[in-house]
């Protein structure tokens, strides 16, 4: 045999030549980012619930514990997809991140207008809820948009977190017209 050659195949290339230290540690990071997020997002739940306990609710609003289960979920799988769109070189991913930053803002600012602005404004706090709910899904669908052209896995895994905005929409909304 030749001295030369060497006797394992090359590991294969990671995607934009990132080592497997570098991807763990920005999953690590979007990870965290997200349940930062998640976080943030359920303390004006968390200081407010009290009267959401006593609202009328619609007939198809999943138990309390429900909630929090599908957003663990979904705040992963966002996680994921930014990754995997982080992972590329491609120059519209900064737009994609943008969209992604705007839907993360979106995420801290509907409970503190559903939550926490319901016992000063009463059922106006609802109906704002509503219109952001409505932009959080708009957002949401630009994410799906922007993210799949960079990786189409990104967008798919974007698309459950659309679907629960647009159920979650059909509950704010019957809360604003019924309380």
């Amino acid at each position: 045999m030749l001295a030369n050659v060497e006797r394992r195949l090359p590991r294969p290339a990671l995607t934009g030549g990132r080592s497997w230290r570098r991807q763990a540690a920005a999953l690590t990071g979007f990870l965290a980012m997200s349940w930062i997020v998640s976080l943030l997002g359920s303390l004006p739940i968390r200081m407010n619930a009290g009267w959401y306990a006593l609202a009328d609710k619609a007939p198809w609003t999943p138990p309390g514990w429900f909630f929090g289960s599908v957003w663990l979920v979904l705040y992963a799988a966002l996680a994921v997809a930014a990754w995997l769109v982080w992972r590329q070189r491609r120059r519209h991913r900064r737009a994609a991140f943008t969209v992604y930053g705007v839907l993360l803002l979106l995420n801290l600012v509907w409970p503190l207008m559903f939550f926490g602005l319901y016992p000063a404004m009463g059922a106006a706090a609802l109906w704002l809820a509503l219109l952001v709910i409505g932009a959080h899904a708009v957002v949401a669908t630009l994410t799906v948009l922007s993210f799949g052209p960079i990786s189409r896995t990104a967008g798919v895994l974007m698309l459950p977190y659309v679907s629960w905005l647009v159920f979650s929409a059909s509950l704010n909304l019957y809360a604003a017209v019924n309380n």
